[in-house]
């Protein structure tokens, strides 16, 4: 990802992703629920994960992939823009998408299982 804008037009490229506020900023949400943010830090975005996929990406990526004590204990990460993981962001981008997902709009989007 480049930038906040490249990483929206990831998200929103997936189904039945809308742009709302959350925590006061347009963010991609899907049914109801955000899962990602323009990051408070600069130069990255948070990103909602599972506490063991955080934990894995922290140790095999620092490079992309780190965290401040804001986030912390909590299921988000910060992903640093610019860095040579590209597919592995948007993996996850899509992860977080699908977690949020009801039953029928997994079905609806043809994402039965998770990515």
């Amino acid at each position: 990802m480049t930038d906040w804008d490249d990483a929206v037009a990831h998200a929103c490229s997936l189904h039945e992703v809308y742009m709302e506020k959350w925590w006061g900023t347009l963010c991609p949400k899907v049914n109801g629920k955000g899962f990602m943010s323009p990051g408070r830090e600069a130069g990255s975005f948070a990103l909602s994960v599972t506490h063991p996929e955080k934990q894995m990406l922290l140790e095999t990526d620092p490079g992309t992939f780190w965290e401040t004590d804001h986030y912390r204990n909590y299921p988000m990460l910060l992903i640093r823009y610019g860095t040579g993981s590209r597919e592995r962001i948007e993996l996850y981008i899509q992860r977080a998408w699908w977690d949020r997902m009801s039953k029928a709009q997994r079905k609806a989007s043809g994402m039965t299982e998770r990515p």
